[in-house]
């Protein structure tokens, strides 16, 4: 049931890389209360806020969130049990989309548990959108409000190049390009296989299938660097549909470094389009290279959940994307 005060009761599904560096975002935060956390293996509810560093240490030396104590449960079934017991308002789905098909039965499960609140994903690819796209009526029907694409990219770039677009009569072009660099590769397991899917030769299913030691072996080849270009990515139908422009006008790429937390590029958003005076020119909206990853995915994830708070406390219900609705800053 959603709360009426003014903190936002939130939990994390996945505890990875990412879901962990959800947990740090959250810690300092006064507008939202970190209390639900579900791993493969086993979830956490506390309503009373939930321990980082304990999560972390369970989760680093046990294996999973099951084993803090005395607020975790081992189980086979954790999201399901966790909806069941925990109160909170919205979920972040830290989640891996493998296979391809995961986050729409993530999404299913929601809405067969009758819980009511804000979903939001960091989707990475449009075929996943689109079979979200198709659950829109039905999570509208439960009184769901999901957010999707709403990470760095699509997200946070996304949302930018919405606003860049105001400029012009007519969008020429979206290029987005990322450099991202993480100092352990296995921090990041699920997302370094998601994107080694997008190298040639390689799909979800022969990425997700890979073993840590067959990772490796790729990375030793590369020197630990993926190159992506031309990736099957959701910006540009997050972009189509808010109506920027059409998605083949829209593409993807960037460099991944699994050995060094510096960033190999800076991550950048460029739109070029033609004015109503007939002038082309192009915006750039360039991310600072100090902010890693993990803070501008997770960042404007909780802000997308703040601005999905506020819809659904209004009886707004349904699917939105990142260009449909602007994020709000979490104190």
């Amino acid at each position: 049931m959603m709360s009426t005060d003014k903190v936002i009761r939130v939990g994390v599904l996945g505890f990875g890389g990412l879901g962990q560096a959800a947990a740090r975002v959250l810690e300092p935060k006064i507008e939202m209360k970190w209390v639900a956390v579900a791993d493969r293996k086993g979830y956490a509810y506390n309503e009373m806020g939930l321990d980082g560093d304990a999560c972390i240490a369970a989760c680093r030396d046990k294996g999973s969130v099951g084993y803090v104590r005395p607020y975790g449960t081992l189980a086979s079934n954790s999201i399901q049990e966790l909806l069941a017991k925990a109160n909170t308002d919205g979920y972040f789905l830290a989640l891996p989309n493998l296979p391809n098909t995961f986050m729409a039965d993530v999404a299913r499960m929601f809405i067969q548990s009758g819980w009511r609140g804000v979903l939001v994903d960091a989707l990475k690819r449009t075929s996943a959108v689109e079979q979200l796209l198709q659950l829109r009526g039905e999570l509208q029907a439960v009184g769901i409000t999901y957010m999707t694409g709403c990470g760095a990219t699509p997200g946070l770039l996304t949302a930018a190049a919405a606003l860049a677009a105001q400029s012009y009569a007519e969008i020429h072009s979206v290029k987005i390009t990322f450099g991202v660099g993480i100092a352990n590769w296995e921090a990041y397991r699920a997302t370094i296989r998601e994107d080694i899917a997008h190298l040639p030769g390689y799909n979800v299913e022969k990425a997700r299938a890979m073993s840590d030691a067959e990772v490796e072996m790729l990375l030793d080849k590369t020197n630990g660097i993926l190159a992506l270009e031309n990736m099957e990515h959701a910006d540009d139908i997050i972009l189509e549909l808010a109506g920027i422009c059409p998605r083949d006008r829209v593409s993807v790429g960037g460099v991944v470094d699994t050995r060094n937390p510096k960033k190999p590029l800076s991550t950048h958003v460029k739109v070029a389009g033609r004015t109503f005076e007939g002038k082309i020119s192009t915006h750039t909206f360039t991310l600072g290279d100090e902010t890693s990853m993990a803070a501008n995915v997770c960042g404007p994830a909780f802000g997308y959940l703040k601005a999905g708070i506020a819809l659904h406390r209004r009886g707004i219900y349904g699917l939105f994307t990142a260009a449909e609705v602007m994020p709000q800053f979490v104190k």
